[in-house]
């Protein structure tokens, strides 16, 4: 479920909050290539969980509604896999940048306004200032989990190599700065309850 004006964060209808008003007791941080099976692995956990103990939190999503905002575009177009979207990728990795750079928190913040579960999900974590932040606001309530697949099974889930999204900002930027750091990575195809 999504709730209006809500779209970065699955599973949550809750009251208006500050940020630190409800403290998680865990928050996951995923990180994986496109197509590797973090929105599946988030879903999962969520479907275990509850949806009112778990939720699934998108860095991606407030920065394409500002984005969309600021440059008049269709938000929810942004949010699917169309090529309305491809056309404005390059530039807002860009934008997002110089967002990050100038306040580092600042789509961060924008996620966890409001969130009372117990339980976040941080679905597409790809900088490191990104899990700085969550670590620095949140401590130890902070799990890193690196979701892994094969090129084979990513193509098979239609993912196409791009060079200007590796060779910029915008995916995977914590491979080399974290790829030793994470407490959990999660390989396929050893885990049974991912799908091909």
């Amino acid at each position: 479920m999504v709730c209006p004006g809500r779209a970065h964060v699955r599973g949550a209808c809750g009251g208006v909050s500050s940020p630190m008003a409800g403290l998680p007791r865990l928050v996951l941080l995923l990180s994986g290539k496109r197509k590797s099976g973090k929105d599946f692995v988030a879903e999962e956990i969520q479907n275990r969980l509850g949806p009112d103990v778990c939720a699934i939190l998108q860095l991606s999503g407030p920065l394409k509604e500002q984005y969309a905002k600021e440059h008049g575009l269709d938000f929810q177009r942004l949010l699917d896999a169309s090529d309305y979207k491809e056309t404005y990728r390059q530039d807002m990795i860009r934008w997002g940048e110089e967002k990050r750079n100038t306040d580092p928190g600042f789509f961060c913040r924008i996620v966890v306004e409001g969130v009372t579960q117990p339980v976040w999900v941080v679905s597409d974590t790809r900088r490191l200032s990104d899990v700085e932040w969550f670590q620095d606001v949140y401590g130890s309530t902070v799990q890193l989990v690196r979701v892994v697949a094969t090129e084979e099974t990513r193509k098979r889930r239609n993912w196409v190599f791009i060079v200007a999204c590796v060779d910029g900002q915008g995916l995977g930027h914590l491979h080399p700065l974290y790829l030793s750091s994470w407490t959990w990575r999660l390989d396929q195809p050893q885990h049974a309850w991912y799908r091909p």
